[in-house]
């Protein structure tokens, strides 16, 4: 759940005794983002869908003074904030450079994001949040920030541009438990002071707002590339609008127009100029903000941009959360393109070739299997599978998704094959014994995303 009522309360005290009163009647105040003081007019609060007055009083200049004299100093970004607090308070000015207009966003923790990103935090990679303005991309990787210091004990530096993530103080909030903060002077100076946590720091994570410039898409790339694991948010609706912006597509690996021969044209069914990325993504792993409760991830950002390239087809995962903490996540596949390009896609690690698909399911998804060959084309209707170190609930929306009927099951002696993470399977001696006597084949992945999984379960079936 979302604690933020205390905060909430500082912002409240610094406006003007009838803003006060007329806010507290106000009700549905949890998923409030903004509210808006503009000279002349009445005041606003701002959800994600809706905008409604709180007031029926006009703003004058004596209210905006009033406030602004209790913010700290607006930066050279017109940005000020509350100490000790996660708001950000942001101006407009007129031709004379006087405020008037204000716009306080409300700043939040909260608690159940590691319930949310856990999984992906523990891959290790690189994670890009991408996201419209508004849609909580800031309070997330807070959380994140909080989780890798003090759950997973990594040392973190947060690069607070606009002390949106930590607060508008010298003192970090607390938001950010144990990782350390580092302020930017100025905006153009961002990729700098990334550049700098790295070489004088020795961070394992760094944690960036808002990748905006070419030099910060530049930082962001040199910083993958020295072995630190970045997580950043940038502004986007979707992975398409990311590839088609010329600025941040280098994000993940750029584009570049490539001429190819008549003949190759012919086989692959395109024209003869093509759209290919040009260099491996700086990101491993996208998660795509479409609302607070409503996530698409996408895995393999390797994958995902090249079959949107070549328009084959595309697989993504989505997560559904509810108030109550479930988290249901789901497969998406365009089957109907995905049936016409199969016998041709073959993934590598670069870029994706045409092969032969049969190639695909012996060489990525099998590491080594064990047991009897008759039991690799087991009827889906009678087929048990004990999952081992694998998400439930992940394996169980990509078998529903596929329509391929089985049964999970918590007893390995029942169970007919085994899926199971690689590195986990080899050490578990017990387990491999066990299955050699029962002649119980096992199935392993190199890592667990949806890519792979649902490829394992293409080559059982």
């Amino acid at each position: 759940m979302i604690n933020f009522k205390n905060n909430l309360k500082r912002l409240i005290e610094n406006l003007p005794l009838f803003l006060q009163n007329d806010f507290n009647k106000y009700n549905c105040k949890n998923e409030l983002v903004e509210i808006v003081l503009d000279l002349g007019r009445r005041p606003e609060v701002r959800y994600i869908t809706k905008t409604e007055y709180f007031s029926q009083k006009i703003i004058s200049w004596q209210d905006i003074d009033y406030i602004t004299k209790r913010l700290t100093k607006f930066s050279n970004e017109n940005r000020a904030g509350l100490e000790n607090t996660l708001h950000r308070i942001s101006c407009i000015r007129n031709r004379q450079f006087l405020i008037n207009g204000l716009t306080c966003r409300i700043g939040r923790e909260s608690k159940d994001i590691i319930f949310r990103v856990q999984d992906l935090l523990e891959s290790k990679k690189s994670i890009l949040i991408l996201g419209k303005p508004g849609v909580g991309k800031t309070t997330i990787i807070r959380e994140i920030a909080k989780i890798l210091a003090n759950d997973m004990e990594k040392r973190v530096i947060v690069i607070d541009t606009s002390n949106e993530i930590a607060g508008d103080n010298d003192v970090p909030h607390t938001g950010i438990g144990r990782a350390r903060r580092m302020q930017v002077p100025e905006t153009e100076l961002q990729h700098q002071i990334m550049i700098e946590a790295v070489e004088n720091h020795m961070p394992q994570v760094i944690i960036i707002d808002e990748i905006s410039t070419e030099l910060e898409v530049l930082a962001t790339r040199t910083i993958v590339e020295k072995g630190v694991q970045l997580i950043g948010t940038t502004h986007g609706d979707s992975l398409g609008s990311l590839i088609r912006n010329p600025v941040l597509n280098d994000l993940i690996g750029g584009i570049h127009y490539v001429t190819i021969s008549d003949d190759e044209a012919k086989r692959r069914g395109t024209q003869k100029t093509i759209i290919e990325r040009k260099a491996y993504p700086a990101f491993k792993i996208i998660i795509e903000i479409n609302d607070l409760n409503y996530w698409t991830i996408y895995e393999n950002v390797i994958c995902s941009v090249d079959l949107f390239l070549s328009n084959h087809f595309e697989i993504f995962q989505t997560r559904l959360f509810s108030p109550s903490e479930e988290i249901q996540i789901k497969c998406k596949l365009h089957k109907e393109s995905f049936l016409k390009a199969q016998n041709d896609l073959i993934y590598t690690s670069d870029k994706v070739t045409l092969t032969n698909f049969q190639l695909l399911k012996r060489k990525q998804m099998i590491s080594y299997k064990i047991g009897n060959e008759k039991y690799l084309k087991l009827k889906s209707k009678s087929l048990l599978i004990y999952p081992y170190s694998i998400s439930i609930n992940l394996l169980r929306e990509v078998i529903s998704k596929m329509g391929f009927y089985c049964t999970l099951t918590n007893e390995i002696k029942q169970a007919n094959i085994i899926i199971g993470l690689t590195k986990h399977l080899k050490k578990n001696f017990k387990l491999i014994n066990l299955a050699k006597q029962k002649n119980i084949p096992i199935y392993t992945l190199n890592e667990i995303n949806l890519y792979q999984v649902t490829k394992l379960i293409q080559t059982i079936n």
